[in-house]
């Protein structure tokens, strides 16, 4: 874990503080908020004055208000004016559906699907140890709150280490299977963000052995992540995410399929969202030939590959294996 000295990008004190405020209804004082948020706890730890981290707080409420967050000031209910121990906190109500709101059974089962996703066991590390200390001072904290903490419940099983990782500036170490090789190789990462493309998680960062950024398909991992003791600069991790997508959009941007798809399918539904009507069909871009070919022969005769060739050949292998493996011919 990060240790107290360490600088919290702004993004991240902004998140601790909202979750924070959210999750305790009598508010906290500016003195807790001070002392247990990670962020400013760090920042009080390493010297800064109270009269500095009195200004941050300032400016990160007023960010938040600019950003249509509502932080509610509680004064003393003697004296609402006298501020000296005033209390600070996110109505919850506010993010609250309207009670005469009504679903169909499919938008309920669309809601529980996405409501899957959230849970405490993903919550930073930084924000559960603000959590506990806001708890060791007595003050309750609503249960709710780990409703508003993302969590991604995959399958794939680097996920969690890598996001320890990033957390904590560590160097990791993998095996990792590119496209079309026959042995893994090992690879040696500053990881800097996880991002999620074509609906694949991707992990990207510094090669230490190219020396240069890559991105890595968490699904061609085929180890255990090794998290070493090798520290990196956090700092690293500024604007790493954007980076990441924006590398992916353009190798997609120079990998199209033109496709025929029958229309009304499964194929149709999720390919089209992705897709860019053609005189002959779809086109659709893609990062992965060997990870696009496989989503392509499980729709089977739904989809239809014009080019590229490699693609095709790639598609008619894959349903030539099934074919085989069953005993057909074609």
């Amino acid at each position: 874990m990060a240790t107290e000295t360490t600088r919290t990008a702004p993004e991240e004190r902004l998140v601790n503080l909202v979750v924070a405020l959210m999750a305790t209804e009598p508010g906290l004082t500016k003195d807790t908020i001070l002392s247990s948020v990670a962020g400013y706890r760090e920042q009080s730890s390493a010297g800064a004055s109270k009269d500095a981290l009195e200004k941050m707080f300032e400016r990160d409420k007023q960010t938040l208000r600019s950003l249509g967050i509502q932080v509610e000031t509680i004064g003393d209910y003697a004296d609402p004016d006298d501020l000296r121990e005033a209390r600070y906190r996110i109505p919850t109500a506010e993010y609250e559906l309207p009670a005469d709101i009504e679903f169909t059974p499919a938008e309920l089962a669309v809601l529980n699907l996405a409501g899957g996703v959230w849970s405490e066991s993903s919550m930073s590390a930084d924000a559960r140890s603000g959590l506990r200390k806001i708890r060791a001072l007595g003050i309750d904290v609503d249960a709710p709150i780990i409703g508003y903490s993302p969590r991604i419940n995959l399958r794939d099983s680097a996920f969690v280490p890598l996001q320890r990782a990033i957390e904590q500036g560590r160097v990791v170490s993998f095996a990792y299977l590119k496209a079309g090789e026959d042995a893994s190789k090992r690879r040696r990462i500053r990881p800097l963000a996880l991002v999620d493309y074509e609906a694949r998680w991707h992990v990207y960062g510094f090669d230490l052995e190219q020396d240069a950024p890559r991105t890595f398909l968490l699904s061609r991992i085929v180890s255990d992540i090794e998290i070493t003791k090798t520290a990196f600069d956090l700092a690293e991790r500024e604007g790493a995410g954007e980076r990441a997508l924006a590398g992916l959009a353009e190798v997609a941007a120079r990998q199209q399929a033109l496709l025929e798809v029958e229309p009304g399918t499964e194929a149709a539904l999720r390919l089209s969202r992705r897709a860019a009507p053609a005189e002959q069909g779809i086109r659709v871009p893609y990062v992965d030939l060997h990870i696009f070919a496989d989503e392509l022969a499980s729709y089977g005769p739904e989809v239809r590959v014009v080019e590229p060739a490699d693609l095709r050949g790639a598609v008619i292998a894959r349903l030539q294996r099934v074919l085989d493996a069953h005993g057909g011919h074609a």
